[in-house]
């Protein structure tokens, strides 16, 4: 019987040493995915998640790393009381037009997981072409020029539609035209 009674206390102490405590025991982010929209191109832009403690210890951040060069991260350094909040500032350097999702892996002293959270967007182009809309589906302005022999010249549409989230989303089509002076 004895033997049984410190099987179970063994066990159960043993478990208990091993359990492993989880980011979401002790912080919260009020978001784990921000939607940058449409930023442009050459213009770095930064999102701010914030991160409540929800633990009765004090939270230190002890790693904020963006997985590419293209993304920078700051966060707060000292610890965040519990009940308190701090945060992680993720800067995407939009050098490239189109979309992007952008990861950072958080660690949290004294938790063995890893947070992962994520910026997204659209990159335009610094140059774009003004739009001019109708209705909901928005056109380019485009311009052609004619020349004295044939020529086949790729004119980009670009068209957008409304979602109900109000994010824009474009779609390019490529068409090629022959033009010919007669």
């Amino acid at each position: 019987m004895k033997k049984i009674i410190l099987s179970l206390a063994v066990m159960t102490l043993g478990t208990g040493l091993f359990a492993q405590t989880k980011v979401s025991d002790v912080a919260k982010l009020d978001n784990e995915t921000i939607n940058l929209g449409q930023i442009k191109q050459g213009n770095p832009t930064t999102a701010k998640f914030i991160v409540t403690n929800i633990s009765a210890q004090p939270l230190i951040i002890e790693q904020a790393n963006p997985t590419c060069g293209c993304t920078i991260s700051d966060y707060t350094k000292e610890p965040i009381a519990p009940g308190k909040t701090g945060y992680i500032n993720a800067t995407y350097n939009a050098a490239s037009p189109g979309h992007f999702d952008k990861h950072l892996t958080v660690k949290f002293a004294g938790i063995d997981e890893i947070k992962s959270i994520t910026l997204t967007g659209d990159v335009v182009a610094a140059d774009a072409q003004p739009v001019a809309a109708v209705s909901d589906v928005a056109i380019p302005v485009a311009t052609s020029a004619v020349s004295d022999a044939p020529t086949t010249k790729p004119t980009t549409v670009a068209i957008t539609k409304k979602v109900t989230s109000k994010k824009v989303v474009k779609k390019p089509v490529v068409k090629t035209k022959t033009i010919t002076k007669s």
